[in-house]
């Protein structure tokens, strides 16, 4: 069994994490950490797990872990990494924050002196079952390479325009003047403009694949009406037919169980409550869009992290993460 700790438990990413690794067969929950809710049972937060688990947050870190899961801020991670050096020797981690994804001059971040590898198993999964630390993706992030991965090693990408909509669980937990129901309901804004955070983890892994090139990538994300998932749309300039495309995707993601390839248009309810992403190519003319959905709570955050954990200790990296879509 791999005994795991959570560290900032209360948000939704920390319920994700919870929900999935208490129904996991190889994992025994040592603590769920969070200060603000110490003492209270995990159902009195997560209101949806009762019933399930009768694991009480804890404020606390007295308890060695096989691997820690770091489910807080941006910045806050970084900040508890440092803080508790000492008692985290010796664990594997995982940040889902955004704190250690980024290179510097080609070198990777490191914790207690070792490499944090950029946690996209479609992209580094040999090196993932080698880490000792992993960053996992952003959910943008995440939704916009798997659309744009199989174009980079083919050398095809120049000029990209890239849309996204997301749900309002990808803006936290806090509460903000964009995240209240009476604003967000029959609305869409969009927002960060050609400036996403997401924008430079994105770059660093096209680039992985298509060195030297100077990809020009443009993003414009947008809110929407609606709780959870990422819908992605890319479009660029790409004279190859669209049968040779969905074959060169398929190729590119055989042996990823997670990804799929749609000949049909997807729509998101295809992917929220699941850990996959699944991609549809239209072409029109010179013009190609490869549109790409996933939960943004899961492949784009707590499911990828668990897909990630099974990959570093050895397990098949679907394991607790056979999930049925919310179709209705």
């Amino acid at each position: 069994m791999i005994n795991v700790g959570i560290i900032g438990g209360a948000g939704y990413t920390g319920g994700e994490l919870i929900r999935l690794l208490i129904n996991h067969p190889k994992v025994n929950i040592l603590y769920i950490n969070s200060k603000s809710n110490a003492g209270k049972p995990v159902y009195a937060v997560h209101q949806d797990l009762i019933g399930e688990t009768k694991l009480e947050f804890t404020g606390a870190l007295d308890k060695k872990a096989d691997v820690v899961f770091l489910c807080v801020g941006h910045g806050e991670a970084k900040k508890f990494v440092d803080e508790n050096a000492e008692f985290l020797k010796g664990s594997k981690i995982i940040d889902l924050s955004q704190d250690y994804r980024l290179h510097s001059n080609n070198t990777r971040p490191t914790i207690n002196g070792q490499e944090v590898v950029y946690g996209l198993p479609e992209l580094n999964k040999d090196e993932i079952r080698k880490a000792q630390h992993i960053a996992n993706p952003g959910c943008f992030a995440t939704a916009i390479q798997l659309g744009l991965l199989p174009l980079a090693q083919a050398n095809l990408l120049d000029e990209v325009y890239t849309t996204g909509i997301t749900g309002s669980t990808g803006a936290g937990q806090s509460l903000a003047a964009t995240s209240h129901f009476s604003w967000r309901a029959n609305n869409i804004q969009a927002y960060k403009t050609l400036s996403h955070q997401h924008l430079k983890e994105i770059g660093q892994s096209l680039n992985q694949l298509q060195p030297g090139t100077e990809i020009d990538l443009s993003f414009i994300p947008w809110r929407g009406d609606f709780t959870r998932g990422i819908f992605v749309s890319s479009q660029i300039h790409c004279e190859l037919s669209e049968s040779t495309l969905f074959e060169m995707y398929e190729a590119f993601y055989a042996d990823d169980p997670f990804t799929t390839i749609s000949k049909e248009p997807i729509f998101l309810k295809q992917a929220v409550n699941t850990n996959k992403c699944v991609i549809q190519l239209e072409k029109v003319g010179s013009k190609l869009v490869v549109h790409t959905i996933i939960d943004n709570l899961l492949k784009g955050a707590s499911g990828q992290a668990v897909q990630n954990m099974n990959l570093m200790f050895g397990l098949d990296e679907c394991t607790g993460l056979k999930l049925k879509a919310n179709y209705f």
